[in-house]
């Protein structure tokens, strides 16, 4: 039995170890095939999370294409320029919000899993709206940044101050999207087909508005509005959802909970959404700000090339997301019972899988990469394949990251993955401004592998080294949850 099938079956509860020794006696009298297909039958720890990730990978997959129809249709309508401005003023409105918007479904997952052991309802509900206070101020803060970036920087970045108007609008749904307590309350309640499908009807209504837009010519101004309205949708349903699984839970609503004291009752939550929030600003300033730094050195036009093939590239960066969304609130309540072997094994695993998703992508993309993009977003943006190749190499290594950065989370370790944050940033930067001035958007992609290269390393590094120096435990081993609350808020 690998260590990973007994954190699964200690993670059950001890009440299953005769069951688990009869099967071992059966297994080893099978054959290899038997014994895998009775083992993927029999796990309570990896069958759950990959069938979840595959609800998840098929939601998004449905919703990234439906995503893909609307931006062909934007480029067919807009043209290279006009959509070149399109991206531009959609990135300042991302920018904005990443760098402010505190990632608080993070700690939020974190703390409720300590909370859960007590079954605290109050305090339960008194930490969603911790997260949810988080979310609304850095929501409304991030909407108004945008507007001032872009009309102090609108002539730099190459949009121009005749354009602030539609940065405003698009604000609007900036200031409508606060969505980490929502993300947190699906999340622990293992809604993933939710989180998978909710995007969808967004996605759809997009896509609808922007096909009529097409037929009637409408111009820049009313793809923008699609935009807005569309997002500010997609937000409400998402927080609905949220505020409704926190319900079903039986935890009473954030709306209603106790905020007194907030920061003194629970000691250590805003320390840790500060770092998990630089930590996503840091990688906002390179998976985002770049679309600005190739319009600022190259044009709105080539910008718009650059942005097309960021976002085809995401189709395949979206499984290491969709890893994070399954496994980070089961990892954050079983670290301190599965033990470092079957946390080594798990990472282990995801990396291979998301290795195989995305080297299928790259041999996609050489053998009929150039041809798609023609066919599906119009001859003048044919050159955006070249530059999605060398993008999806640095996806690869992404993805590599993903796993163990997650895991490290959990470990409650946000300091290693703050430092490799910042410092694979420092590398992206220092690529960036020498490449990006000579080979315009393709620095940026040359950049972007600079950037992966430093995380796998640093990241890697990190999350094995702390395996080592973890202590293995019992496989009978069970800490009581009083002990196990302790421990985890003295290590916050």
């Amino acid at each position: 039995m690998t260590p990973l099938d007994s954190a699964g079956g200690v993670a059950a509860g001890n009440g299953g170890r005769k069951d688990r020794l009869e099967y071992g006696s059966e297994e080893r009298k099978a054959g290899f095939l038997p014994r895998q297909l009775a083992r993927w039958r029999g796990s309570e720890m990896l069958r759950p999370h990959l069938v979840n990730i595959g609800h998840l990978l098929s939601g998004n997959f449905g919703g990234v294409m439906i995503m893909m129809a609307s931006l062909a249709i934007a480029t067919r309508a807009l043209g290279q320029e006009q959509f070149g401005i399109l991206a531009v003023i959609l990135t300042i409105g991302r920018v904005c919000e990443r760098l402010i918007r505190f990632e608080s479904w993070q700690p939020l997952v974190r703390f409720i899993a300590v909370e859960e052991e007590h079954g605290d309802v109050g305090r339960m509900s008194s930490l969603y709206a911790y997260g949810l206070i988080l979310d609304v101020s850095s929501a409304l803060l991030a909407a108004v940044l945008s507007v001032v970036v872009a009309w102090l920087a609108g002539d730099l970045i190459g949009i121009g101050r005749g354009n602030v108007h539609l940065v405003a609008i698009y604000a609007c749904a900036i200031a409508c999207n606060p969505r980490g307590m929502a993300s947190a309350a699906l999340r622990l309640a293992g809604k993933f087909r939710v989180l998978a499908y909710v995007q969808l009807a967004s996605f759809v209504a997009r896509f609808a508005f922007s096909a009529l837009l097409y037929v009637v010519d409408a111009g820049l101004i009313w793809f923008v509005l699609v935009w807005t309205v569309s997002q500010i949708f997609d937000s409400a349903l998402f927080n609905f959802l949220g505020f409704r699984a926190i319900a079903e839970t039986g935890v009473p609503s954030p709306l209603r909970a106790d905020r007194r004291g907030l920061p003194g009752r629970f000691p250590g939550f805003m320390r840790f959404a500060i770092s998990t929030n630089l930590s996503s600003t840091v990688r906002t300033m390179t998976h985002e700000m770049d679309t600005l730094l190739v319009s600022t050195f190259a044009g709105p036009g080539p910008a718009g090339l650059y942005y097309l093939s960021r976002r085809i590239a995401k189709v395949a960066q979206m499984a290491g997301d969709m890893i994070q969304t399954v496994i980070y609130p089961d990892l954050a309540r079983l670290w301190r019972k599965v033990g470092p072997a079957a946390m080594g094994q798990l990472v282990r695993m995801l990396q291979l899988a998301l290795a195989a998703i995305a080297l299928a992508a790259v041999g996609a993309c050489w053998l009929m990469g150039r041809q798609v993009i023609e066919l599906v977003f119009g001859p003048g943006f044919a050159d955006s394949y070249q530059l999605l190749l060398i993008q999806l190499f640095a996806v690869l290594l992404t993805l590599h990251a993903t796993p163990a950065r997650t895991a490290l989370m959990a470990m409650n370790r946000p300091t290693f993955v703050l430092f490799a944050s910042f410092a694979s940033a420092t590398a992206f930067f220092a690529a960036a401004f020498v490449l990006i001035p000579r080979y315009g958007a393709m620095g940026a992609n040359y950049a972007h592998v600079a950037f992966g290269v430093m995380s796998v390393t640093l990241i890697d590094i990190a999350f094995w080294r702390g395996l080592r120096r973890a202590e293995p435990i019992p496989p009978a081993a069970s800490p009581s949850p009083v002990n196990g609350a302790a421990a985890m808020e003295a290590e916050s």
